[in-house]
């Protein structure tokens, strides 16, 4: 094999190529009068710049700040202001929509999209300039004498915000032994080792993949990095570079168990010796599926953007307890408690909450530390998700608290629904959630996206979960609806659905 690479389209760099591009990041940016502690906006797609920029703001002592590039007007202003930043590296197309939502003028850097990007987002070859600085010439202008602090802070990264406002999580300061126990946790729950050739799918403002590309890049290992996720090319990416590792979400395992048979035995996937997969649950058949094709070496774990993975299980594992999403790594710990405040016995139902560990940074929420306490019982952290441990200690969630449906007093867990209804052939996607009823408090919604060619009807769904769940469970309203709104990470934004019923109406 050649040396190890960072490549993205029809590009790549060496790593120590890359490095000397951050060392001159940090030594400009240090210019333009960004401070060790200074939160500097990175809103950029999936490129190697992407990892570039941020390993050159952490050199520095500053802290990257990635911004989901699909935000506009005042989700963007409203990052943009709580982050503080105090400059910013964009895409030159996105220029524009930043330049209008900055509240006070900040140093801003843009980068031209590549070749690949532009194909990939059906950008124009020519884009007109908007800063008086761009990247390229920029650094052109760097000698890169910037000495790295011992251990880079990690990113401020924003929560997705699907059920209120994004909040910034920040960390505090790691010293190098710190940082090296992180390193560990992320390469022990993530499956990768030293060496591999890895692949990042899924974009890099997300938490996980951001820490994935990072981490990777630091390590020197082999990385492909793709502009955009599709099922087809992802396979074709894990052939041509023997990729032996990757990362990805269950939507993404969905679409590629959808690909024609013909196209899934095509390429060799042979290279291929772990699979992780998070962020959102899995539907235990899709996971089931996946192992088949791939064998054991599908991973899963389960944390948050604020703490970090904390539980992790094997495809072994899983199998011997399906369902679960693992145990607690090395020094953590998972508590369930019930609504009435006492610890849970095994397999009792209640809220779950994390031991961070030794081998943790702690952290806050930018402008908001009463809400990062009001998370805190016991010294532990709720992401406030529901589930329970099985007598061997395994995890198993049912769903976000915040999610469940009391209907006539009952409780409904809509992550089983829609698993359910995501089992039956010719459904792609489904949110189920509450909506207010007179009679009831709350009714069952479901809005399903199904293949136009299955002919798959509102009745034919009822039925379905009727006959592989109880009745209470089969949604009164169902909605057939092509524009699910699902963030790359694969988490819903069932708010924004919800929002469809408010004042009570029974149908959106």
């Amino acid at each position: 094999m050649t040396s190890p690479e960072i490549r993205c389209g029809d590009r790549s760099r060496s790593h120590q190529e890359a490095l000397q591009r951050a060392a001159r990041i940090a030594a400009g940016l240090a210019r333009l009068g960004v401070q060790p502690g200074d939160r500097v906006a990175v809103v950029l797609r999936n490129d190697i710049e992407f990892l570039e920029v941020s390993i050159g703001i952490g050199q520095l002592g500053a802290i990257p700040v990635p911004v989901n590039w699909h935000w506009k007007g005042t989700e963007l202003g409203y990052l943009l202001a709580d982050s503080g930043a105090t400059a910013a590296f964009v895409h030159r197309d996105l220029a524009p929509v930043l330049a209008e939502v900055l509240a006070a003028p900040i140093p801003v850097i843009e980068v031209v999209p590549s070749a690949a990007l532009r194909e990939a987002y059906r950008l124009p070859d020519e884009l007109p300039a908007t800063s008086p600085l761009e990247l390229e010439s920029w650094l052109a202008e760097q000698d890169g004498d910037i000495p790295p602090p011992q251990a880079p802070p990690l990113s401020v990264i924003y929560t997705s915000g699907t059920t209120g406002l994004p909040k910034g999580i920040l960390r505090k300061p790691m010293d190098a032994a710190l940082g090296d126990k992180v390193r560990m946790r992320i390469f022990e729950t993530f499956g990768l080792e030293l060496g591999h050739r890895t692949l990042v799918p899924a974009p890099l403002y997300h938490s996980a993949p951001n820490v994935h590309g990072l981490f990777a890049m630091a390590a020197g290992l082999d990385l492909t990095i793709m502009p955009r996720f599709d099922p087809t090319e992802f396979l074709r990416l894990v052939e041509a570079h023997r990729v032996q590792h990757a990362q990805l979400v269950p939507t993404m395992f969905i679409r590629l168990l959808k690909l024609p048979a013909d196209v899934r035995t095509s390429f060799d996937l042979s290279s291929l010796v772990s699979v992780v997969h998070a962020a959102a649950p899995c539907p235990p058949e899709v996971k089931r599926q996946m192992i088949d094709w791939w064998g054991p070496i599908v991973r899963e774990y389960y944390g948050g953007s604020e703490t970090g993975p904390v539980v992790t299980c094997t495809s072994e594992e899983w199998l011997a307890h399906p369902g679960t999403v693992g145990k607690a790594v090395s020094n953590c710990a998972i508590k369930i408690y019930t609504e009435d405040g006492a610890e849970a016995a095994t397999g009792e139902f209640g809220e779950v909450y994390i031991d961070l560990g030794p081998d943790w940074p702690d952290f806050t929420y930018i402008g908001n530390d009463a809400k990062r306490r009001a998370m805190e019982r016991d010294g532990l952290i709720s992401l406030g998700d529901g589930g329970w441990l099985d007598e061997d200690g395994f995890l198993h969630l049912s769903d976000r608290i915040n999610d469940m449906v009391i209907s006539g007093g009952v409780n409904i867990y809509p992550a089983e629904i829609e698993q359910c209804l995501i089992a039956l052939a010719g459904v792609r996607d489904a949110a189920v959630f509450g909506i207010p009823d007179a009679d009831y408090g709350e009714a069952l919604a479901a809005h399903v996206d199904t293949d136009p060619a299955s002919g798959l009807t509102e009745d034919d769904l009822r039925a379905h979960v009727r006959a592989n769940l109880a009745n209470y469970k089969v949604p009164r309203v169902v909605v057939l609806d092509r524009e699910l709104p699902r963030e790359d990470s694969g988490k819903l934004f069932k708010r924004r659905i919800r929002e469809r019923y408010r004042n009570g109406a029974s149908s959106a």
